[in-house]
């Protein structure tokens, strides 16, 4: 039974993830395995690629029309441009967006970017556990293709 538009919403159609590099950080292998594995998991996944601007990451989001927006950090940019990016999300009216923040970041800046309004930061987190932030932040429960089931290798990490 259906009991709000949200859920309806994910009734007709897959959780939409923006995913992006921003900044001058050419490091985009593991936002890149995080994207495939995602799709596996049954994710929708928008991949910008390399080099943008918060602006763009939030006109993409708005064009988009995406759930969730997560940017991979792996050049210590993080605490200068993720305001900016939250900025920019509101700036077009969706301050509401989750933002996840990944990559190699210093563990004694996960409290500062929350305080920002980062909903979430995965420093070097195993994929299983994104996809289980995932699950429960949208109230899904993806079956037997989800991060409850064991992964074979026990390592599959995008560095997200």
């Amino acid at each position: 039974m259906v009991r709000s538009e949200a859920e309806l919403v994910r009734a007709v159609r897959p959780v939409r993830i923006l995913l992006a590099k921003v900044g001058l950080d050419g490091h985009d292998r593991g936002v890149k395995v995080l994207a495939a594995l995602l799709r596996e998991y049954g994710f929708e996944v928008i991949y910008l690629g390399l080099y943008n601007t918060p602006e763009a990451v939030a006109q993409a989001a708005l064009e988009e029309d995406v759930d969730v927006v997560g940017v991979s950090f792996l050049s210590g940019e993080h605490l200068s441009l993720t305001p900016k990016i939250l900025e920019a999300l509101r700036d077009r009216g969706l301050g509401h967006l989750p933002l996840l923040v990944g990559g190699v970041l210093p563990a004694e800046d996960e409290e500062p970017l929350l305080a920002m309004g980062v909903r979430r930061v995965f420093r070097g987190s195993l994929v299983r556990d994104v996809v289980r932030y995932l699950e429960s932040e949208f109230g899904l429960r993806l079956g037997p293709e989800s991060a409850r089931r064991e992964d074979p290798e026990g390592e599959r990490k995008g560095a997200c």
